[in-house]
């Protein structure tokens, strides 16, 4: 009657711990997705920032091209302004000497008068001729320092376009990083979720038969009392014993883990709210915590598991799983739990 009452409780289905891995899986899903849209948003800022910058030279740059256009155009109509009026000058000088070359001929008025103005202005037309001369040449310098900024325009005009769409490129391949990433991820957490399942599977075949070791979500949690004395970090030959059979578990998982998955065993140190006495060798419950925590990483140290697997850590009496001051809650509260997860 035994064994048949043992094999009952044997093929007994808690779906409790798979509902709390479910749970877990999507919440690391979420906390992934998060990370890499903050990722994403950063590089993506760093990225639009730095084009913003080029964007910005390049527009102060067109701007200053711009205005300089602006008063080279001024200058060249200044120039065509006066051109114009000297063409109008000659052209009233030329018909003032063709009157008094007309009068000249006509023998009205004296010869040698009439005979000097028309070189004073014969020296007059050279000299208008000579300055359109100049002005036509300035002129041709500044059409030419047009087209040379109008180049330059065109080439800075080019450089944006050019700027733009890199940036859009840019923008093109980080979506598509975080899509591949995010794939990534999904598949490394798939994988260790279903390795802590196999891990804890494991852990419940050897360890099912005592009380005081459970699960508690996606923990696997040892009271205290099973390895330790009150208020010691030594570990007595009972913990021993158990911890011996979580290591084997461990090292045989282990064996089955990719390399690339990043994993590590958590050990977290919890005690209850109780002050510890001044005489002991901890003065608080954060020492005897994290002691603790440390005696059963170097324990699973010695029995083969990789120490880059562990990691110890203390939370003193912070963070209780029973509220209360009674003895059952102080019990529930001093414990060893065991993690895997990612580092």
């Amino acid at each position: 009657m035994g064994l048949s009452r043992n094999r009952r409780q044997a093929h007994t289905v808690d779906y409790w711990p798979g509902f709390v891995d479910a749970l877990s899986t999507l919440l690391l899903a979420i906390m992934f997705l998060l990370t890499v849209f903050v990722i994403g948003q950063f590089i993506l800022s760093r990225e639009i920032s730095g084009k913003d910058e080029v964007l910005n030279r390049l527009n102060s740059q067109i701007n200053e091209l711009t205005q300089l256009l602006a008063l080279e155009k001024g200058n060249k109509q200044d120039l065509e302004d006066q051109l114009a009026n000297l063409q109008a000058s000659l052209t009233t000088s030329e018909s003032e000497r063709s009157r008094l070359q007309s009068l000249l001929d006509s023998g009205s008025g004296s010869a040698a008068a009439a005979q000097g103005t028309i070189s004073d202005l014969n020296e007059a037309l050279d000299s208008e001729k000579q300055v359109s001369a100049r002005a036509l040449s300035q002129i041709d310098i500044l059409n030419q320092q047009i087209a040379a900024l109008r180049r330059q325009i065109a080439a800075i005009e080019q450089a944006l376009d050019a700027s733009e769409a890199k940036d859009q490129e840019s923008q093109t391949k980080i979506a598509d990083l975080g899509r591949r990433l995010n794939v990534a991820l999904a598949q490394r957490v798939q994988e260790l979720n279903r390795y802590r399942s196999d891990f804890f599977g494991r852990l419940r075949e050897i360890l099912s038969d005592r009380k005081n070791i459970r699960v508690v979500g996606d923990r696997f949690v040892f009271q205290s009392e099973v390895l330790f004395a009150s208020g010691s970090a030594d570990l007595n030959p009972q913990g021993k014993e158990e911890l011996a059979k979580l290591a084997s578990a461990v090292v045989d998982i282990a064996k089955e883990i990719p390399n690339e998955i990043n994993w590590v065993l958590r050990v977290d140190g919890h005690t209850d709210n109780v002050p510890l006495s001044g005489s002991g060798k901890y003065s608080d419950n954060w020492e005897l915590s994290s002691g603790r925590a440390t005696s059963v990483v170097k324990f699973l140290i010695s029995q083969g598991v990789p120490a880059n697997r562990l990691v110890a850590a203390g939370f003193g009496e912070y963070q209780p799983i029973a509220e209360g001051d009674s003895p059952e809650a102080r019990s529930q509260n001093r414990r060893i739990e065991f993690k895997l997860t990612e580092r």
